[in-house]
């Protein structure tokens, strides 16, 4: 299994929903928690996570948060921190 770092930001669309933007993969978890500090300035939401799996199979393991910026939804707070 290989570990995958991911940053995803989020737009706030014309009606005040959240849009997703097109995710990033960080390097690790140091570099996805700066990625999102950069971003968190412009975007209405930054969730920065890790995700252990096999990109061949598409088998990934829960989702862990590294960090979450802006306006940080309940089920986003509520997930198990990266260690």
């Amino acid at each position: 299994m290989s570990a995958f770092f991911v940053v995803q930001s989020f737009t706030r669309g014309d009606r005040g929903g959240l849009r997703p933007d097109i995710p990033v993969q960080a390097q690790n978890t140091n570099h996805a928690r700066r990625m999102a500090e950069r971003l968190a300035a412009s975007k209405a939401l930054v969730v920065a996570f890790k995700r252990e799996g096999d990109a061949a199979t598409g088998e990934f393991g829960e989702a862990m948060l590294i960090a979450a910026l802006g306006d940080v939804p309940d089920e986003v707070r509520e997930m198990p921190l990266a260690s």
